[in-house]
């Protein structure tokens, strides 16, 4: 009982160390995020997400004309794309102050062996039993590396940038963040490396911890430490205050979708406050991209493994206080004591008792 609350007690003044939700902090302004739609077709409600393809349909972007195309000299030799960034180009300068706008292109990670170890024994077994633990005889889960197919299917992305690079001539990313999971370190380097970047805008990637994926007790979502990581890409940044040690995950215990929220919202305030670039990359993860779309007021847009969404956004900064939410203790996960049936759509589990669960 003791361990469980100091473990969510040093996981909640981590929260509040950075920020998050800390309602005894004030500031002069805050951010209130939008999102521009019109421009892509993940935007449309009768777009189905299970079905979309990003790499078949220029990234989704409409085939359409824009109120700034009336101020270009001519336009006939223009891509889409080109078109484009001169309309956000034109949003920008036409936008009073304290708005603008950016293009956020944000990819989940490519297929790994925490995905292909949940297909294996199915969900409810995953869930309540495998989830837990670090691994099998064949393979490791706990910061799921990516399968051969994640492998595949980040170079298959890769290789989809460098056409729309050279043929739509799609402005590429100003910026780069990722999780610091390992599935997303790796995916941004199959991504982005090799490509016909700017020298000036390099991929050089920042990994910021609140690009995570939601905070559960499952081993695939508990990080390695900042010497691994740094080891692996040494040319990685990463970002100031980040901790040696993963303090957020918590065993058998994970964060509310309100709390994640929270953090979307925090992260996204750290990188509009202090990155000026209009085309920013983020690798993160399908819970985390779907808590950053509710945050921006994007309708709901599942990505299978490897796919892409991009989001034009519209940022203005308020003067005042902005609405607090209050952290919520983590809740305690449903778990089984003996694996259920691989064959399993249901399981019998039980959740961890009243007095070791987490509370403030």
């Amino acid at each position: 009982m003791l361990s469980s609350i100091l473990l969510w007690a040093l996981a909640t003044s981590r929260f509040f160390s950075t920020g998050v939700a800390d309602s005894s902090k004030t500031s002069a302004s805050y951010i209130t995020y939008s999102t521009v739609t019109g421009y892509f077709l993940q935007d449309e409600p009768s777009t189905n997400a299970s079905t979309f393809n990003f790499m078949t349909t220029n990234f989704g972007l409409i085939n359409r004309t824009y109120p700034a195309d009336t101020t270009l000299h001519s336009n006939h030799n223009l891509t889409q794309w080109q078109r484009f960034k001169h309309q956000v180009t034109q949003l920008n300068r036409e936008a009073p102050r304290g708005t603008e706008y950016k293009l956020l292109y944000m990819g989940r990670h490519g297929d790994g062996y925490h995905n292909d170890a949940q297909a294996y024994y199915g969900t409810p077994a995953w869930n309540c039993y495998y989830s837990e633990l670090d691994g099998n005889s064949t393979i490791t889960w706990s910061d799921a590396h990516l399968s051969p197919l994640g492998v595949t299917q980040a170079l298959a992305v890769n290789e989809f940038w460098a056409s729309e690079i050279k043929h739509q001539k799609i402005p590429t990313p100003q910026s780069y963040y990722t999780s610091p999971l390992t599935r997303c370190l790796q995916t941004a380097n199959y991504t982005f490396n090799g490509l016909d970047l700017p020298a000036t805008h390099p991929f050089i990637p920042e990994v910021k911890e609140y690009f995570r994926e939601g905070i559960s007790g499952h081993t695939c979502d508990r990080r390695s430490n900042e010497t691994y990581i740094h080891d692996l890409f040494s040319s990685y940044r990463i970002e100031p205050g980040f901790t040696q040690d993963d303090e957020l995950w918590v065993a058998l215990h994970g964060e509310t979708s309100t709390d994640q929220a929270v953090r979307s919202k925090r992260v996204l305030d750290s990188v509009f406050t202090t990155d000026g670039s209009t085309y920013i990359s983020i690798t993160s993860h399908s819970g985390e991209i779907g808590s950053i779309l509710s945050v921006l007021g994007h309708q709901a847009f599942g990505l299978s493994t490897g796919a892409a969404i991009p989001v034009l956004v519209k940022a203005q900064t308020s003067g005042g206080t902005a609405p607090t939410t209050a952290l919520q203790p983590y809740t305690a996960l449903c778990t089984c004591t003996s694996p259920p049936a691989v064959t399993a759509t249901t399981s019998i589990c039980a959740y961890a008792p009243a007095e070791t669960s987490p509370g403030i």
